[in-house]
């Protein structure tokens, strides 16, 4: 694997967006925070790697808001991380699978995270996602690649009483997704709001 001495500041896209202030319905969108992310494909994956599970159902979640992994099918993941641990966090899954055939790529600088929440969050996202994000079908602790609108994203339902969705997609995609679930949280009612970073 290339070695990276030195992590090339990221500049946000969503940073230099003027985001409109405004009544929403109880639903905050706001930019992620910058993130290590990696994408990690592996057949006959151990247990862990790097502290990470690997042996959780497809389309779930595991880890904090600090540290998280979300396996999307049966040979991939993706890997979400504090910026400051990513190099760290990406020599220790590696180290882990070493002697294994596998393939850990740095996405950190292709990938934008835009965070939903709120009592009427999935009623934002349902503006142009098709899945049911019903408890019963996306609990707490869900992740699965879907649509948005015309993007492909994937989309989190992290653990917590409140729902709180995180929606990964590619940086060319990043103002229209914002801008879509924007215009998605008027339709919902009037009393969340739209934070930039």
């Amino acid at each position: 694997m290339l070695e990276a001495r030195y992590r090339t500041a990221r500049a946000l896209p969503l940073a230099r967006t003027a985001l409109p202030e405004g009544q929403r319905s109880g639903i905050l969108i706001q930019p992620a925070v910058a993130e290590g992310r990696f994408s990690l494909r592996v057949r006959d994956p151990a247990a862990a790697a790097g502290g990470l599970p690997l042996d959780r159902p497809i389309n779930t979640l595991a880890g904090d808001d600090r540290c998280w992994i979300a396996r999307l099918g049966p040979d991939e993941w993706l890997i979400g991380t504090a910026e400051a641990e990513a190099d760290h966090r990406a020599a220790a899954v590696a180290a882990d699978l070493a002697g294994r055939a596998h393939a850990l790529v740095d996405v950190s600088h292709r990938n934008v995270g835009i965070d939903v929440s709120g009592a009427r969050a999935a009623v934002a996202l349902n503006a142009g996602c098709p899945l049911d994000l019903g408890e019963a079908a996306f609990p707490a602790g869900s992740a699965t690649r879907t649509l948005l609108g015309k993007a492909e994203i994937v989309l989190i339902r992290r653990p917590g009483d409140a729902p709180r969705y995180r929606v990964e997609c590619w940086r060319s995609f990043a103002t229209y997704v914002h801008g879509f679930l924007t215009e998605a949280a008027l339709g919902a009612g009037p009393e969340g709001r739209v934070r930039p970073q």
